[in-house]
């Protein structure tokens, strides 16, 4: 049996640090971004994400693999991480929804991986040093001289500057139809966009139009809809200045705009601020946001690298001439901002995943929001974003701290 190998297996991180562990998964080389993600459950949703192309991930839960895989929560048609990293893999599956293991996939889809090492000290080591190139090597890349598998890895790409967009968005359109009381249409720029996400949008009754990276503003405009949607997805986003122009172009036409993750961080670029890198990114199911205006604490998915430098607390001025912006939400471990608000034109966006469908959920009401601001729009309302709309639990909260 696969798990029961003893296959010798190494990770190599760019500034030369090595693991031993034992092979999992395919055999052979992988080269990409070492991160870490804190989820206890999820990590099927995890392993489909596109948002995790170009990245090798390691898992910080201990015990991993024990639900094995279905394909009803794939978040899309494939695994997308570079390389997996577990403590220890599960020896049975244990679950009446699994339909294989996961080791099963990993073999399947070539993803190669790396189990037995020390996750704990990994991770200490990504929270101090950051995020970094690294390799996994096994099978007979195992034997391979440390130096040769040091200069292979050092030789990889940088996450900074990569635009991904190209390698998970779909190739051709597709609409998925309104299941919910139809509010209108939504034009979905494909970055990397998870299932559940286009469920989400189709149950508050919008026609989910997704179209390719590609598409241009005259193609959105021929399907004339009611709103836009970015996705999350994975890169840099300075290296989109085209999904930048598309989005600014979409704001100039007044359509309502709701993103979420890259969708956030293009949303930033093309209001004018700048985004950077963060040391070790955000990955997990347990991140606390405050909502800045109920003072609401949320705990949320995330799966971002990269932020938006925007002022906390006070509200600014679209350097690129939109009005008005806030920032909604930010992070409570480390002020990142996780959210904008623009308050002179129907555009919002969250930094991290209320789609998440492997919870936690306390963020999905953000898709009755979005309806909600396009039915307004469409009926003549308010033009501003979030302020055009506030949702029941908003109000219950204010009245309770008022009392």
């Amino acid at each position: 049996m696969p798990l029961l190998d003893r296959e010798p297996a190494v990770l190599v991180l760019e500034d030369g640090t090595r693991y031993e562990g034992r092979a999992y998964g395919a055999r052979g080389r992988t080269l990409g971004e070492a991160v870490f993600a804190t989820g206890m459950t999820g990590y099927q949703e995890t392993l489909t994400d596109p948002s995790y192309a170009g990245q090798i991930v390691l898992m910080t839960a201990p015990h991993i693999g024990n639900t094995g895989m279905n394909t009803e929560d794939e978040e899309s048609a494939r695994i997308w991480v570079a390389g997996f990293i577990v403590r220890d893999p599960s020896r049975v599956v244990s679950n009446f929804r699994s339909e294989r293991s996961l080791d099963d996939d990993l073999i399947a889809q070539g993803v190669v991986g790396i189990s037995g090492i020390d996750t704990r000290a990994l991770t200490r080591h990504l929270r101090s040093a950051g995020a970094m190139r690294a390799g996994v090597f096994s099978g007979e890349d195992a034997a391979l001289a440390a130096d040769e598998q040091l200069a292979l890895v050092q030789g990889g790409a940088e996450m900074s500057g990569q635009n991904l967009s190209g390698a998970v968005s779909t190739a051709e359109p597709y609409t998925l139809p309104a299941t919910g009381e139809r509010v209108g249409s939504v034009a979905v720029l494909d970055l990397g966009v998870k299932a559940s996400t286009l469920h989400f949008l189709a149950e508050r009754g919008f026609d989910v139009h997704v179209l390719p990276q590609t598409v241009t503003i005259d193609d959105v405009r021929a399907l004339a809809p009611d709103a836009l949607f970015f996705s999350n997805g994975p890169g840099d986003p300075s290296a989109s200045d085209r999904h930048v122009e598309l989005l600014r172009e979409g704001l100039r036409d007044g359509l309502p705009y709701f993103g979420i993750c890259f969708g956030n961080q293009l949303l930033g670029r093309a209001l004018g601020y700048e985004t950077y890198k963060l040391p070790f990114g955000h990955r997990g199911i347990n991140q606390p946001v405050l909502d800045t205006k109920t003072g609401k604490v949320e705990i949320t998915a995330h799966n971002h690298g990269f932020a938006v430098r925007a002022p906390i607390g006070e509200i600014s001025e679209s350097a690129a001439g939109f009005g008005r912006v806030e920032v909604s939400h930010y992070d409570l471990n480390d002020d990142v901002v996780e959210g904008l608000n623009c308050l002179d034109i129907p555009a919002f966006s969250v930094q991290y995943h209320p789609e998440s469908a492997a919870g936690p959920h306390d963020a999905n009401y953000l898709f009755d929001r979005f309806a909600e601001m396009v039915r307004q729009h469409r009926r003549g309302g308010s033009s501003s974003g979030g302020a055009a709309y506030r949702d029941p639990a908003d109000d219950a909260a204010s009245k309770e701290n008022r009392k």
